[in-house]
């Protein structure tokens, strides 16, 4: 979350908050473009661009802390937090999301751990695919979670992805 939080700030200084103006579908629309970047690198496993993964994780984790923000403010025609705001939000939903992932963490007994990253990507695209619709019926549902919950659980697999190509590579570093 430190790394995601670094690009963030990052990001931030550069364009200030212009992600203000995205309307929540154009949030859920810009994750599934990451999500799907990241199925086709996995299945393929060539990169025109020269970007992996891991950034890409990144930005489903940004994104998705964007969208919960977008949903709890609704979005605006200019820029209208400053800087400093952002990241009071920012750091407010990723809080939120951390607390999630502890909780069902322990619920789970870190079964996370024994899944495969292309495992992470399918549930995130489930879960876009679930979003749309959410957005597709007006935000309404009849039994399931909304979208805060989605965006929620796309952050925490985007953070399990993170960890497990950190460890990967931790490991990879160790053998050489």
């Amino acid at each position: 979350m430190a790394k995601c939080r670094s690009v963030f700030v990052d990001k931030l200084r550069d364009y200030g908050a212009s992600w203000r103006i995205l309307r929540p579908s154009s949030v859920t629309d810009q994750i599934l473009i990451k999500a799907k970047r990241i199925r086709s690198l996995e299945v393929t496993g060539v990169s025109l661009v020269g970007e992996g993964i891991y950034p890409e994780f990144m930005g489903i984790v940004n994104y998705g802390i964007v969208g919960l923000i977008q949903l709890a403010l609704g979005y605006a025609d200019t820029e209208d937090i400053d800087n400093g705001r952002a990241m009071e939000l920012y750091d407010t939903y990723a809080k939120q999301a951390l607390d999630l992932m502890i909780k069902k963490n322990h619920d789970y007994n870190e079964a996370w751990r024994s899944m495969r990253v292309s495992s992470y990507t399918d549930f995130i695209l489930t879960k876009l695919n679930r979003t749309k619709q959410i957005e597709g019926n007006d935000g309404r549902t009849l039994v399931s979670e909304g979208i805060d919950a989605n965006y929620l659980d796309m952050i925490n697999y985007a953070v399990f992805g993170l960890i497990r190509l950190d460890e990967a590579e931790a490991a990879k570093n160790a053998v050489q």
